[in-house]
């Protein structure tokens, strides 16, 4: 309140130069006298009436103020003539008027409690100022108020998540998953803390933590949210200079915290024009009394070259000061640098020759100043890498001077700078830029690879001895009978040699599948004479087999670094040389994992991926043969996810069947004469992938 009032005197004497400039110009004779000043309300409007000598020869220039809220006229000529400088009015949107007289001129201030518009009009010798009807008021809360949103919930409700990314600029963007539109947030700055609350809620145990978000390189550092009575507390600590929004889209909150980028050549930070608003209505002012006003308004002071002259009409409405001042600015063709709080104002032209001036100078001194060394211990960049970055670049774009050098010593990876003192805190503060710790990444890959087969396989063996030779029994088949060509040392035994040593005349058995042998059952038919016989034999196999192999390599490095994994074998083959001697070559077979990762800023993890799964294949007369599975490409993951990047699936399904002629085509004694085999592999090869920052160096141990 103190500086609104300090504001508001300087405001009074605003324009004193310009007033006396002018008032040089009137006759001496030609002075009124301030007799009276009311105020009273007519037909609804608020009127002030300023009762003078004699009479105005026309209406006063005038401007107002939104903060505080202010209508100033100058009245060219005039002098107080009602003893006080103060008049108490308190009528309506009117507090009190204030007179101050400065040279031949005196200004009338209008002290109001809401800002507004005016008509001013001369009738006979009394000026009447008309104040417009006061918008209104905003329901909107107010600058010192905190609450974001009202609660409307009746019950407290659990909120279901929280997160923190990196905006576009740098900015830190707090994201609140609510459990509906109806809970209350409030918003607060205590220090350099920002305070959200959400009223009547709760906090699940997994979302009670705090967030160390140092790495995202945003001003916000830390995020605290815990349980606090019948809300939830939220406390975000940034560093630095920092301005922050919030906005809620239906259940998701964001809290947005932004860097404040100064500009020294800028009259407020921030986006856009920022200042205090103010109205301004002059007719014809010299611009050097004009910019005197806006120097009153502000706290800046204003230095204008001998060559600004001239005048301008100008007609403002509750337009920020920044604003109005880059109008006149260019409206009269000047420029303004800024230094510190003072601000000096010429035409474009002379600020460019004057800079040009001070850099030839600059120039000048840094040719003749003295060099002096400075080390440099570098931790986590290699000095050579630093050296040659100082050095590279010409003219402007370079940071050493022309008198500078740069000495690189690798084996204590110091950095020895020789330059004058300006350029070495440039090398500085280059150094702390580039000189930091890189995040690391673990990137763990898991290669899954299942098989499923299936065989099914039947066939049979028909064999006989229709008669004997002499028309006996059969001489070898039975142990009873004793022949010409019974064998006494080697006696036949019954079933032996079935379907061999009587003859095959079908031979179709089963095969075996997945190097397994069939199981066979085998009978034998013959007369009581023994002189006829027929063997049958039925063989059959059923294999189904099932396999999983797992494969998980994993490495940690470092943001943007190439990094390489590999395990296997390495097969020799021989090969022809020029001379046509042979020599011993080895062909690879192995699991190999290379990645590049690149931490983005949203925190996100992008990886340029090659995988490699080889395995021994069949051995061949050139050598043996490699079975190759490879994937190559570049994902985008978020921090700890996992994602599939890549998958084989393999079917082969086979059936056979081989059959007599004929005979393999009767109904059910058919299958005597075939021979059936039904096979099924299947193969699939999965690769997942799942990157996590480190932020603790000892996770990675």
């Amino acid at each position: 309140m103190k500086n609104q009032k300090s504001l508001s005197w300087r405001l009074l004497i605003a324009c004193v130069g310009g007033l006396m400039a002018l008032g040089a110009s009137l006759s001496a004779s030609a002075q009124t006298v301030i007799e009276n000043v009311s105020s009273s309300i007519q037909g609804g409007v608020e009127v002030v009436r300023i009762d003078f000598s004699q009479p105005l020869t026309a209406v006063p220039p005038g401007f107002t103020v939104q903060t505080p809220a202010r209508i100033a006229l100058d009245v060219p000529g005039a002098t107080n003539g009602l003893g006080r400088s103060s008049v108490e009015l308190n009528q309506g949107n009117l507090r009190s008027v204030n007179v101050v007289t400065a040279g031949d001129r005196t200004r009338l201030v209008l002290n109001l409690k809401a800002p507004t518009g005016y008509k001013a009009q001369v009738e006979g010798k009394s000026l009447l100022v008309s104040l417009e009807p006061v918008a209104v008021a905003s329901t909107a809360p107010s600058a010192g108020q905190s609450a974001f949103a009202e609660s409307r919930n009746r019950d407290a409700q659990p909120i279901k998540d929280l997160d923190f990314r990196r905006g576009a600029d740098a900015a830190g963007r707090v994201q609140v998953e609510l459990p509906s539109n109806q809970v209350g947030v409030d918003i607060k700055q205590q220090g350099q803390q920002l305070v959200v609350e959400f009223l009547r809620s709760t906090l699940p145990e997994g979302l009670r933590r705090r967030l160390d978000v140092s790495d995202f390189g945003t001003p916000v550092q830390t995020v605290t949210t815990f349980q606090a009575g019948d809300r939830v507390r939220m406390v975000i600590e940034p560093k630095g200079q920092w301005e922050h929004s919030a906005y809620q889209s239906d259940t998701q909150f964001v809290v947005e915290v932004r860097p404040l980028r100064v500009d020294p050549n800028k009259l407020s930070q921030g986006p856009g024009f920022t200042g205090e608003k103010l109205s301004l209505n002059f007719q014809n002012i010299e611009v050097r009394s004009l910019l005197q006003v806006i120097a009153d308004f502000t706290n800046f002071n204003i230095v204008t070259s001998d060559s600004v002259s001239g005048a301008v009409t100008l007609r403002l409405k509750d337009v920020p000061w920044d604003q109005a001042l880059d109008i006149i600015l260019q409206a009269k063709g000047l420029g303004m640098r800024k230094s510190g709080n003072v601000l000096w104002i010429a035409p474009k032209d002379e600020i460019a020759a004057k800079e040009k001036l001070d850099l030839e100078s600059r120039n000048a001194i840094q040719s003749l100043e003295q060099v002096r060394t400075q080390s440099f211990q570098l931790n986590y960049t290699k000095a050579a890498e630093i050296a040659a970055q100082i050095t590279a670049g010409t003219g402007a774009a370079r940071i050493l001077s022309p008198r500078g050098s740069v000495i690189a010593e690798p084996r204590t990876n110091q950095l020895f700078v020789t330059d004058i003192p300006s350029r070495i805190e440039q090398v500085q503060s280059l150094i702390s830029q580039l000189d930091i710790a890189v995040p690391q990444v673990l990137i763990e890959a898991r290669i899954v690879e299942a098989s499923d087969t299936f065989g099914k396989s039947l066939g049979v063996r028909l064999g006989g001895f229709p008669i004997t030779v002499n028309g006996g029994r059969n001489s070898m088949f039975g142990p009873t009978y004793i022949g010409p060509n019974f064998d006494q040392q080697n006696p036949p035994v019954l079933g032996d040699n079935v379907g061999t040593t009587a003859g095959d005349f079908v031979n179709l058995p089963s095969l075996g599948v997945g190097g397994f042998a069939p199981a066979s059952f085998a009978v034998s038919l013959f007369e009581s004479r023994l002189t006829r016989l027929l063997n049958l034999e039925i063989s059959a196999l059923e294999a189904d087999g099932k396999g999983k192999l797992v494969s998980s390599p994993r490495i940690v490095t470092a943001d943007k670094t190439k990094a390489l994994i590999e395990q296997g074998t390495e097969f020799p083959y021989q090969q022809a040389t020029s001379s046509g001697a042979t020599s011993v070559a080895f062909r690879r077979a192995t699991l190999k994992l290379e990645v590049t990762p690149q931490i983005t800023p949203e925190g996100n993890i992008i990886l340029d991926l090659d995988i490699s799964k080889d395995s021994r294949g069949e051995t061949t007369a050139a050598g043996i043969a490699i079975n190759t599975k490879h994937i190559r490409t570049q994902v985008l993951v978020d921090n700890g996810g996992t994602v599939v990047i890549g998958g084989i699936f393999e079917l082969a399904e086979a059936e056979t069947e081989t059959k007599v002629p004929l005979l393999g085509d009767i109904p059910a004694l058919g299958n005597l004469f075939k021979n059936r085999a039904r096979t099924a592999n299947k193969q699939e090869m999965l690769v997942f992938i799942t990157p996590k920052m480190i932020a603790d160096r000892s996770a990675a141990r």
